[in-house]
């Protein structure tokens, strides 16, 4: 299927105009206790300007010492109210840096921050513990360009600034076979609290652009990510093992899932037993060779109550991939997802129980994973290739899985694909299949996440958010 393409000027500002118009609907009442109108711009009482650390923005000087020097310095403020780092205009180069807790890192609008293209300025550390191993490789895996550990109250801002990966090196050795150890993430904050990203454009990271993990009271907010949709693995935001995660006012293009929540790689996620719980995601627009939101494959600490609203995806793969296999263990439950318009889209809705990638030998395959209770309501799409690829695993049903409202316009004959799942639906076309063609109402709507709380007993069609039509 040829997808038109659209421009990325035109869509940024689809959303701008919905919320003008007052289109969008208010916010659902549950698992939004995070979003919040946050200032990123909080007031630090001690501030500096990388340049008083010799830094050169001319984009060839490297100033990794310069980043590394200013934070060394600002934290001996960290009890004293905190402290900014601020970096003018200009082209920063710079290899891996940590940040401090107290911390405000602020880029002015004209601010690039330029990541090295030497592998050697990212130093190679253990991998998670509830991955047991690199992602990529065995062993350990590069640094990320901007990372910290153990932090609280730190602040990444701009005036939509750049932070840029220059990752086509790491694309090379990856499809070259030639890495050493797994590619580093853009951002990474790790064992953190009360994180705020807002307000930056990213651009073409190594791997993921920003992996919060093992993470708590994180928001990310009115960001910009790009990378070529070709790019191996550029996820945008991959909440991992995180809790109280806030997503909200986005624009990203890559080369893969655009979101991506997980929670640890088979027996080593079991183990560590971290789960991400408490995600919000809302008014979100993307376009991605993979899928709109992605939950798993790695998903063995377990995932819950994940709300995700307002969501425009186009000229992609998919809108929503749910993936997960035999030895994953974990649980997917309490998934609610509404609001989405789909354009251009292979396949609408994906789930699959055989996505069979482990770190090791070690896994035990009859760890099976617990996927009920998924609810997925008003969503329109146009262009669609398939509406729906939903395959559980024999013995392991996919379980209370609940489509409301939902009208997809198919380009092709093809028609909803489902094996061992088991669910309910209303109004949904083209025609469900048969696993779910069992009404939701008016027996079933209290088995169908969040539906028994919020829609009330109803069976006319609710009010689609009205997307500026391009």
């Amino acid at each position: 299927m040829k997808r038109r393409r659209i421009s990325f000027s035109l869509v940024d500002v689809l959303l701008v105009l919905a919320l003008l118009n007052g289109s969008l609907p208010a916010a659902m009442p549950m698992a939004t206790s995070y979003c919040r109108n946050q200032n990123s711009e909080e007031i630090r009482p001690h501030s500096v300007a990388i340049t008083e650390f010799g830094a050169v923005g001319d984009g060839v000087t490297l100033n990794t010492k310069a980043f590394q020097n200013a934070i060394f310095y600002l934290n001996s403020f960290a009890d004293k109210g905190g402290a900014k780092l601020f970096v003018p205009s200009g082209r920063w180069l710079t290899g891996s840096f940590d940040l401090i807790s107290h911390l405000t890192l602020s880029l002015d609008k004209d601010a690039v921050i330029l990541a090295s293209t030497n592998p050697n300025d990212w130093p190679v550390i253990d991998p998670l513990p509830s991955y047991g191993r690199g992602r990529e490789l065995p062993g350990g895996r590069h640094r990320s360009l901007i990372y910290g550990r153990n932090l609280t109250d730190v602040v990444i801002t701009g005036d939509n600034g750049t932070i840029d990966g220059q990752g086509q090196i790491w694309w090379d050795s990856f499809r070259s076979k030639t890495l050493d150890y797994t590619r580093p993430h853009l951002v990474e904050l790790m064992n953190s609290t009360g994180i705020v990203i807002s307000n930056l454009t990213f651009l073409n990271p190594p791997f993921w652009t920003i992996h919060p993990v093992y993470c708590s009271q994180v928001i990310v907010q009115n960001v910009t990510i790009r990378a070529p949709l070709d790019s191996p693995n550029t996820d945008g935001i991959d909440p991992d093992s995180s809790t109280n995660v806030c997503i909200e006012d986005c624009f990203i293009s890559t080369g893969d899932d655009i979101i991506a929540i997980k929670s640890g790689w088979d027996e080593y996620g079991i183990s560590y037993n971290q789960p991400s719980t408490n995600i919000t995601i809302r008014r979100l627009i993307g376009e991605t060779s993979a899928a709109g939101i992605a939950i798993g494959s790695e998903m063995s600490g377990g995932i819950s109550e994940v709300h995700a609203e307002d969501l425009l995806f186009f000229n992609s793969n998919m809108g929503i991939n749910l993936k997960t296999s035999s030895g994953r263990g974990g649980y997917v439950r309490n998934i609610y997802i509404s609001n989405m318009t789909l354009a251009d889209v292979d396949i609408a809705i994906r789930f699959t129980g055989e996505f069979g990638e482990h770190p090791d030998d070690s896994y035990d395959p009859r760890a099976l994973p617990l996927i009920e209770k998924i609810t997925i309501e008003d969503v329109t799409g146009e262009n669609i290739k398939f509406p729906g690829l939903l395959m559980g695993i024999e013995g392991d049903k996919f379980r209370d899985i609940c489509l409301s409202n939902v009208s997809l316009s198919v380009s092709s004959e093809s028609s909803w694909n489902c094996s061992n799942v088991q669910g309910y639906s209303h109004l949904v076309s083209p025609e469900v299949c048969e696993p779910l063609k069992e009404r939701i109402f008016p027996d079933n709507y209290s088995k169908c996440y969040h539906l028994s709380d919020y829609l009330q007993i109803s069976n006319k069609p609710k009010r689609r958010p009205q997307w500026i039509s391009w």
